[in-house]
């Protein structure tokens, strides 16, 4: 018999075909946070911030001690492992940055921004 002899052939087929694109679609999958190059934003950095300019790490002290304290103590959170490579500043809209460059302990580079407005020249 030819399959289209059967009665509900063709739309089992179109809800078996429907049934695995939405399967495929909500599977959760893996996102990977690795990084060639420190331009490069990953979903999970969006949700950490730090990733730019525009993105960036706000920091609400009002001494440079406790600032770079936060700075550190932020890195430490969320990447542990983490090893500075070097630290730059930079002002931008007349707000003042941090810019940190750490490579992770899985090896990425990354460029962490930490909007340091709050505390800077704050001894």
């Amino acid at each position: 018999m030819r399959p289209s002899t059967f009665p509900g052939m063709k739309t089992t087929g179109i809800i078996l075909v429907l049934i695995t694109f939405l399967w495929n679609c909500s599977s959760p999958n893996k996102t990977s946070t690795t990084t060639t190059s420190p331009g490069k934003i990953t979903k999970t950095d969006v949700f950490r911030g730090g990733t730019s300019f525009d993105n960036p790490v706000v920091i609400r002290v009002t001494t440079e001690k406790a600032g770079v304290a936060e700075e550190y103590k932020w890195l430490s959170n969320n990447y542990p492992g983490y090893t500075t490579i070097r630290k730059t500043q930079a002002s931008k809209q007349k707000k003042r940055y941090d810019i940190i460059r750490i490579k992770t302990k899985g090896g990425e580079i990354k460029d962490i921004y930490f909007d340091t407005t709050s505390f800077f020249g704050n001894p």
